[in-house]
């Protein structure tokens, strides 16, 4: 508990020593386009993948996680997948500005819930959507961290969950979350309520209703739960505060200067989805490789504009080579732009694509200039 408190203090005055913002000019929106002919490799290209190599007490949040205490403002004003031979980047430049919204239908929101000299980001084959453990899906990404690491506020709001049992709603020791936080935002998006969650922490301070700011300690990383190691599962929920509610945190959390995001839709000749293909994207600048899988069948959630079931974040901007081992001799060469989603389509029988999604409905909202953040009344913390 000693080692969580100083940690505390020392990310209070790291932030007030590096408080003062930078100033970006917003890009416009920029389609994703297919590049003129360039040097071919070959199309069945293939790279094995990377090897995967206490506590607080829980509290029930029932009746807090439906207070409608916290204010729902639409604020205008965070495993992301590293070279196939290391888990940790060499190098990463700082993020851009929190909020990131480069279109109206983007939405970076988040920052990371790592300290930013931490060059980490999501494993291979433990993204949002994969399948592992007897075909359990994954709703979130696993950042690999030592034990004992920092693990910091992805966004301001208050504690809804703190300590064992967050899957069954009640103190379980052998929860596989392990020990788990999860904050409810003191903004959200379209009118619901945002929720990010912190699991297999070793340990932590806080306490359900705490108020906690952006970049603040949420706890330790650690091994709890069930794990085939170390590692900090991040999710982010909108509308309710449950797995089955969870979307891709790579299309939330704000991505690092001069880097992109890539989304993709792959479907079968009946229009269904390709679930759990491996897809191989390979840097026409440097050659390096990675790899990334579509989505699972189970509650995983596309984003309403995208409608993707493939996302990888965390790549250089320039232009990349798209192959689909196994499954078509065919590849698409597509720019990935700085701090925007580039976005391809496959579908079977007809190739590949660049045309950008259909909009949606008048349901969708355009982002508006950000409201100010309210102050918010302490609450009662509960009785454990």
């Amino acid at each position: 508990m000693r080692r969580v408190a100083w940690l505390g203090i020392f990310l209070f005055l790291g932030g007030i020593i590096g408080c003062t913002p930078a100033i970006f000019a917003r890009p416009s929106p920029v389609e994703a386009t297919v590049s003129p002919s360039q040097t071919a490799a070959s199309p069945d290209e293939t790279a094995s993948p990377t090897q995967l190599i206490p506590d607080a007490v829980p509290v029930d949040a029932q009746t807090f996680d439906s207070d409608p205490a916290l204010p729902l403002t639409d604020p205008y004003s965070l495993m992301v997948q590293q070279p196939l031979t290391d888990t940790i980047a060499d190098w990463r430049p700082p993020l851009y500005p929190t909020p990131w919204i480069p279109t109206p239908y983007d939405h970076f929101l988040f920052s990371r819930p790592v300290l930013a000299d931490m060059k980490v980001w999501a494993l291979e084959d433990y993204r949002y959507g994969g399948v592992f453990f007897r075909n359990v899906v994954h709703t979130g990404i696993d950042i690999p961290l030592k034990i004992g690491s920092p693990v910091v506020a992805a966004g301001s709001g208050r504690v809804t969950w703190s300590g064992y049992g967050l899957m069954s709603g009640e103190n379980n020791p052998e929860d596989p979350y392990g020990l788990a936080v999860v904050i409810r935002h003191d903004f959200g998006y379209q009118g619901q309520t945002l929720y990010t969650v912190y699991g297999h922490l070793s340990e932590t301070n806080l306490v359900v209703g705490q108020p906690i700011k952006s970049g603040e300690l949420v706890g330790l990383s650690g091994a709890t739960g069930k794990v085939t190691g170390p590692h900090l599962h991040f999710e982010v929920r909108i509308g309710d505060n449950n797995f089955s509610r969870s979307r891709n945190p790579e299309l939330w959390i704000v991505p690092p200067q001069g880097w992109g995001i890539l989304a993709g839709q792959l479907k079968t000749f009946e229009d269904e989805w390709m679930m759990r293909v491996k897809v191989l994207i390979r840097s026409l600048d440097t050659g390096e490789r990675y790899w990334v899988a579509t989505y699972g069948d189970g509650p995983v959630n596309s984003d309403p504009y995208y409608n993707e079931n493939l996302v990888i974040g965390d790549l250089p901007a320039g232009w990349y080579r798209i192959l689909i081992p196994g499954e078509t001799s065919q590849h698409l060469d597509i720019e990935i732009l700085p701090g925007r989603v580039s976005y391809f389509r496959y579908k079977r029988g007809s190739g590949f694509s660049t045309d950008l999604p259909i909009p949606p409905g008048t349901f969708f909202k355009t982002p508006e200039v950000p409201t100010p953040q309210i102050e918010l009344e302490p609450l009662e913390t509960p009785v454990p």
